[in-house]
């Protein structure tokens, strides 16, 4: 039978990176391609707890359907924390728990944009919310990013070539792919460029509590006073991915559409997961856990880093992130990126990420690759960066 899909599936391809994981069944590979958390950044102890806790006391509680805006004491945790962070603004926001940041993308996107309406967002970006984009027929218009975040100047002059220009997306914290942080500056042009051409900015921050190097820098949602801006993030990178736990602090007429959205969609969140969410970060030291994670991956990133510093070919550049859990590598320009990235699997049997999987337009021509610190363990990122770096002095010098 031939089946005919629906024209907002029919386009979408396989993520490239979930292809290239493929290749990591291999027990010879060693793969710089996930986006994983590292293994003992997870407090496997204090979970166990926490469920043995509410199992055995309050069973109903985890087992039960429970409300689409999310577990009241989360919810009401987050408003303060957010609040405190400045992404959350008493007067105007409300909130809503969702599946992952992911989900939070997604809902945003279907309550904002009809088929045809223009998205703006960085390029190279995010292949999950990409793809989430693209099952709405929107028109996915990518701006070129700059060592400090996306070009303003290539960005107004999309708002002002595209019609119908309703969002933009963004990953100012340690973006994934390229690892860098948009500077202040440039958070408060963009916020007002989106008050002048009057859109709505997604800010997307799954990585912000990861800041290893560096000072902080205040989120665009902390610039916030006319109500247009959505900031999304999860606590895939701070407890544990396998939760499915997410948020959304946005303007309250926004929430309301995006609840109804999420009741058609999985009606909730896994309420097991809010609960044990809820109770570990109210009970522990979290600055001391975050810390914990900071050093984890400032350790992991700056072993990777000494070998692209001193053992690759020097016509490979990269930029060293100040947290998150990517680096951005970028070959010369007459070197074919991705037969670089497929000898790299297949014969030295070290997995990496092409940089055109991050593209918003795919036939766009990318020399870029991502290699991922948190995942492997330090013994893989030593080994396998010694054979990275030998293949790039044997196909490059």
């Amino acid at each position: 039978m031939e089946y005919k899909f629906s024209d907002k599936v029919s386009k979408l391809q396989a993520s490239a990176i979930r292809e290239i994981l493929k290749f990591t069944a291999d027990p010879e590979v060693i793969s710089f391609a996930a986006g994983n958390p590292a293994p003992e950044a997870f407090p496997k102890e204090r979970i166990a707890e926490l469920s043995n806790e509410l199992l055995c006391n309050d069973p109903i509680l985890a087992l039960q359907y429970s409300i689409t805006e999310g577990y009241t004491p989360l919810r009401d945790f987050l408003k303060g924390w957010m609040t405190e962070k400045g992404c959350f603004h008493k007067e105007f926001d409300d909130l809503i728990i969702t599946s992952g940041g992911q989900q939070a993308n997604e809902l945003s996107c279907k309550v904002l944009l009809n088929e045809g309406d223009t998205l703006l967002c960085e390029s190279p970006s995010f292949i999950g919310s990409l793809n989430a984009f693209r099952s709405y027929n929107v028109n996915l218009v990518g701006v070129d990013m700059e060592d400090d975040g996306i070009d303003l100047e290539k960005l107004e002059n999309a708002v002002k070539s595209n019609k119908n220009v309703k969002v933009l997306y963004l990953i100012p914290n340690f973006q994934n792919p390229t690892g860098r942080t948009m500077s202040f500056a440039k958070r408060k042009a963009v916020y007002e460029l989106a008050c002048r051409y009057d859109f709505i900015i997604l800010e997307d921050d799954p990585y912000g509590e990861l800041r290893f190097a560096g000072e902080n820098v205040p989120t665009i949602k902390s610039l916030d006073t006319e109500g247009r801006v959505i900031y999304s993030s999860t606590f895939s990178k701070l407890i544990s991915p396998g939760f499915r736990t997410g948020f959304v602090s946005a303007p309250a007429p926004i929430i309301q559409k995006i609840v109804v959205c999420k009741q058609v969609s999985d009606v909730h969140s896994n309420i097991w997961a809010q609960v044990i969410c809820h109770r570990f970060m109210t009970t522990i030291d979290r600055e001391a856990h975050f810390n914990k994670l900071r050093d984890i991956y400032r350790s992991k990133c700056d072993l990777m880093c000494s070998y692209i510093e001193n053992d690759f070919s020097k016509k490979i550049t990269y930029t060293k992130p100040e947290g998150g859990l990517f680096i951005w590598c970028t070959l010369p320009d007459n070197c074919d990126m991705n037969e670089f990235c497929r000898q790299a699997v297949q014969q030295y049997k070290i997995a990496v990420v092409p940089g055109n999987s991050f593209s918003i337009d795919t036939d766009e021509v990318s020399h870029s690759f991502r290699l991922n610190y948190s995942t492997p363990t330090n013994e893989q990122i030593s080994k396998g960066m010694e054979i990275l770096a030998r293949m790039t002095r044997e196909l490059l010098d």
